[in-house]
């Protein structure tokens, strides 16, 4: 059987970065805070974080190859989230902006000891995991980094933070129980 040859015309490259991370955020996502701990512990609010698989457990977060967490990660090799809850967004806005870095970088945050992997978690969130770094792959200018789960903790009745269109908002609980953005 002949193979059928279908000509196509080149990948369009994308040129307008403002117009991508604005149509990027038309998708709502939850909004955490990763952590590496150690002597120089580290912390970065993100959005790309998500469930990969069950069997094994597996977790992923895209970060910046120029970002300080990168390197931290890498040297650390195991991370914790922290699924920040409604009233959290001056946590999720401190982990995003400038702030000192090292155990510093913690001051006014109330934070628990990740009792795995010794990351600093947010207390207060709406749900905790710790994981060993279990594989890296390149993801254009970030990494994908894929965690095995260690440990989890939570609770489902917790209201979230969200992030849509460049702002915060919540994801909170109606009258019957069921979730309203």
């Amino acid at each position: 059987m002949a193979e059928l040859q279908v000509e196509r015309d080149p990948v369009p490259q994308v040129q307008d970065t403002a117009l991508l991370r604005r149509t990027f955020g038309s998708f709502a996502t939850g909004v955490t805070v990763v952590t590496t701990g150690g002597d120089e512990p580290h912390g970065m609010t993100a959005n790309s974080f998500t469930a990969v698989s069950l069997v094994p457990p597996l977790v992923l977060v895209c970060v910046d190859r120029n970002a300080n967490m990168h390197s931290a990660m890498v040297r650390a090799g195991a991370f914790g989230v922290s699924v920040l809850s409604a009233g959290q967004e001056r946590v999720a806005r401190h982990f995003a902006g400038r702030r000192p870095m090292g155990a510093a970088e913690f001051t006014g945050t109330d934070c628990l000891s990740g009792a795995w992997c010794g990351a600093p978690l947010i207390a207060g969130a709406a749900a905790h995991f710790e994981c060993e770094l279990w594989r890296t792959y390149d993801g254009g200018d970030h990494t994908i980094f894929v965690g095995r789960l260690l440990s989890m903790a939570g609770s489902s009745d917790e209201d979230v933070l969200i992030f849509l269109r460049g702002q915060f908002g919540r994801l909170e609980s109606d009258a019957a129980g069921r979730r309203a953005a």
